[in-house]
């Protein structure tokens, strides 16, 4: 910004990119201003989805049979999902910018806060990839998504790639979201109850405006 001030991401908003300096599809929105309807949903949605993917991806390793092929089907449903969502999320981001940061933001939350969002790109889009991989190499074939539309597989081969896949979706992606939603939770708690700023308020749909 021209004052030197920092420019990005509000803090903590699950999900959402990097703010760029403000154009003038700010205009007209306050800092501090709520994001719009289909932010708020494609938020929530891959929040969810995120969540429940993860407890369906260690529920069907433990399984054996025609079980565990169908709670695979519904594993990778749910990736292409998630990964489909995302991109759509992010075009709709960069498209529409977020409303300005409220003022009373410190440096180091915007700093962090940006970090943090990119983390959150880096799982959404990520692990769907590395999990599509590790399923393309797997040497079985890929179920239609929800049972309806076919899935191809990557072009990728081998056991060297299979492995780097796993290691990639399990070992590196996972224990970053796991580290990204810590964050996330602390700094949504600690805006709502210590600071009593707007910040759940922005993203949340259920929560009524502090003061309001």
């Amino acid at each position: 910004a021209a004052d030197g001030s920092l420019a990005v991401a509000p803090a903590f908003p699950l999900l959402s990119f990097p703010e760029e300096p403000m154009t003038t599809a700010h205009e007209g929105r306050a800092p501090g201003a709520r994001y719009s309807t289909i932010s708020i949903v494609l938020h929530w949605t891959l929040a969810v989805l995120l969540i429940v993917q993860i407890f369906v991806g260690g529920w069907f390793e433990d399984l054996e049979g025609p079980e565990k092929g169908e709670a695979f089907a519904l594993h990778l449903s749910l990736g292409v999902t998630i990964l489909a969502l995302s991109l759509l999320r992010l075009g709709w981001r960069i498209a529409h910018p977020a409303p300005p940061l409220p003022s009373s933001y410190a440096a180091w939350v915007r700093i962090l806060a940006r970090a943090t969002h990119v983390g959150f790109y880096v799982v959404m889009i990520g692990m769907p990839l590395t999990g599509w991989a590790i399923a393309s190499t797997s040497g079985r074939g890929l179920p239609d998504v929800w049972g309806v539309i076919p899935w191809p597989r990557l072009p990728v081969s081998g056991e060297g790639a299979h492995e780097a896949a796993e290691t990639l979706h399990v070992d590196i992606i996972l224990q970053l979201f796991s580290v990204l939603i810590v964050l996330h939770v602390a700094g949504a708690l600690k805006h709502h109850f210590l600071d009593k700023d707007d910040t759940l308020w922005r993203m949340a749909p259920i929560f009524r405006r502090p003061g309001g």
